[in-house]
């Protein structure tokens, strides 16, 4: 690339070429790069940058949960992912200890692993929960998209966008090597860029923020707990001391599991009122990782310390024309529940086919809308989520008597929970009804499954109001086929059985499917002709007794909602977009009705 000695924005040599491309992705974490997995799916490429000069370098994000991985499934990386992921076994248990390797005050089942929840999981996806770093999910996903059409630029600052007549982008950016500054011409900018995003900094997308819940910092450490967790199974300890002091800087913490048992994130959270200036000394902080470990015997090694703050915040909008912001860019909150890199995976999903629709002229560009009318409001939903989660938590704290500044105090209400007392009784009982509510965090199968869409790219007409979420939507799965609502997921197999494979294996793969039963043959040729004449592909499948697939647990005729003859429309993001109660009279018209609606046509 040819080079001018015009000085560049940060004192760099400028090039004076300009790069073409159609998608430019600013991020290569979560969000970005499964952007750029998804797009690719679609047969798009692009250009993907990163200011950092690698995939992350510390485990950050680590659950997996069902509604991400059924993503990845689309696009062939669930089983690349589960090679890389932490056996199940291992995300048994959620504990609260005075230490490792110390006494247990309470645990509780997690991730789908409480047999009287393990139903209520099966019965939502093919897919499990699993435990896989973000520093060994990344590289995953960064190597699908370059191997598939998507050229990744690390250690590369994107400084600033204008906006062309022709309504191209023209992006400029920093090459943190060589110091040359260079431009990149595109049709779409995606900010995949974090929270600190540049891309919505310059948009001047408004963010709704409430007050944060203050500072925690992450203690990467090299010990050996193998041993201490045997019989203390799962990737999530809380470590307090009630009956002690500890230093501000480390109130209470949470053990997570990084590589079992050798590698442990030590997330320490402050005392609340201790503020959020700390400046501990290596020495503090290694005797702060020994009394967590609680047995002077292990040896322990700090790999890396950093801080970050409990953040409550969601854009107000996710959109601005052509430039689109998605990730932790627009939401930012707590590790609890497991949904920021999930939430960022599916944010991609839902925009990467209806770039991929627009860009080849299957629909109209007002298809483009509906990504910040669906996601917005999963991403204020998910924030609020992960911040009540935490607030959860204070009742736990309180039980074990963490919370009153007096030391005597917090001994008296400790040793409470040894008495043979009514305070005792009460103590005990609040523990295990506040240990029991931490289940909206490590049980939430409804936070994570139960997003309704509502837009233009959902087709409503012909429904009544939507049926109410169940009493408590954190922890209850709403299965239903009412148009916005995820496909439901039911075991389906062959006349002749092989293995089975899920409705969501059937849908997806960048096409719309429809779903149809016994008499509804009209629905699979309407649909075929259909795609044929608005040119987008439509795979129709007819499920039950004899026909292309068997419901050989009934379960698709329990979750569909339908009559047999009827059919549920599906879109790419296997989200139902429409769907008819039973066999109409003019199926193709009503078919090509929808369709042109939903794509805008």
């Amino acid at each position: 690339m040819a080079q001018a000695t015009v000085n560049g924005n940060r004192g760099g040599a400028f090039a004076a070429t300009i790069v073409e491309t159609d998608l430019l992705i600013i991020g290569a974490g979560p969000a970005g790069a499964g952007l750029a997995c998804f797009l690719a799916q679609h047969g798009l490429k692009g250009i993907m940058v990163a200011s950092t000069p690698s995939t992350a370098d510390t485990p950050r994000a680590h659950i997996t949960n069902m509604a991400a991985m059924e993503c990845l499934r689309d696009i062939g990386l669930q089983e690349e992912c589960m090679k890389v992921a932490v056996e199940r076994n291992s995300m048994q248990h959620t504990r609260w200890c005075r230490s490792m390797a110390g006494e247990e005050f309470a645990r509780i089942y997690s991730w789908g692993n409480d047999p009287a929840r393990a139903g209520a999981y099966d019965a939502a996806s093919p897919c499990k929960h699993t435990d896989i770093p973000q520093t060994l999910l990344e590289p995953i996903l960064v190597g699908h998209a370059t191997h598939n059409g998507f050229s990744c630029r690390f250690d590369t600052s994107f400084l600033s966008f204008e906006r062309e007549a022709n309504d191209t982008i023209l992006s400029t950016l920093q090459d943190n090597l060589t110091k040359t500054v260079y431009q990149i011409r595109s049709k779409y900018m995606f900010g995949c860029d974090g929270a600190r995003s540049q891309v919505l900094r310059q948009l001047k997308i408004p963010l709704i923020k409430k007050p944060g819940q203050g500072l925690a910092i992450n203690v990467l450490v090299k010990v050996d707990l193998s041993h201490v967790v045997e019989n203390r199974m799962g990737n999530l300890h809380w470590v307090m001391k009630p009956d002690e002091d500890s230093p501000a800087f480390n109130w209470s913490c949470i053990a997570r599991m990084v590589k079992p048992w050798k590698e442990w994130m030590f997330i320490l959270f402050p005392h609340p009122e201790a503020g959020t200036d700390f400046s501990p000394s290596h020495e503090d902080y290694l005797k702060c990782v020994k009394s967590i470990v609680g047995d002077d015997s292990i040896p322990v090694e700090i790999l890396s310390i950093s801080k970050w703050f409990i953040n409550e915040i969601v854009a107000e909008y996710y959109s601005d024309g052509n430039i689109f912001c998605l990730g932790d860019a627009v939401h930012r909150h707590p590790p609890i529940n497991g949904l920021g890199s999930n939430t960022c995976i599916q944010d991609a999903y839902n925009l990467a086919w209806k770039i991929a629709y627009v860009m080849k002229g299957k629909s109209g560009p007002g298809l483009l809308d509906s990504f910040n009318l669906e996601r917005q409001p999963v991403g204020a939903t998910i924030v609020t989520r992960a911040n009540d989660g935490l607030r959860d938590h204070v009742p736990v704290w309180e039980a074990l008597g963490m919370l009153d500044p007096s030391l005597k105090v917090r001994q008296k209400h400790f040793a409470e929970l040894s008495d043979a007392t009514p305070e005792g009784v009460a103590r005990r009982q609040r523990l295990q009804k506040a240990v029991n509510n931490t289940a909206h965090e490590f049980h939430g199968v409804g936070v994570e499954m139960n997003q309704r869409y509502t837009s233009s790219a959902i087709y409503v007409a012909d429904e009544g109001p939507r049926p109410p979420l169940p009493d408590d939507p954190v922890l209850e799965h709403q299965i239903t086929t009412y148009p916005g609502s995820r496909l439901p997921h039911a075991w389906l197999n062959t006349k002749m059985p092989g293995k089975k494979f899920s409705t969501i294996d059937l849908a997806g793969h960048g096409a719309f499917c429809l779903f149809t039963g016994i008499g509804g043959s009209a629905w699979k040729e309407s649909a075929n002709n259909v795609g044929k004449e608005i040119g987008i592909d439509i795979n129709a499948y007819s499920i039950g007794w004899g026909q292309d697939y068997e419901d050989v647990y009934f379960d698709w005729a329990r979750r569909r909602e339908i009559a047999e003859d009827g059919c549920v429309l599906v879109r790419p993001d296997r989200f139902v977009v429409w769907r008819s109660q039973s066999m109409i009279d003019d199926p193709k018209a009503k078919l090509l009705r929808v369709l042109k609606s939903v794509l805008s046509l």
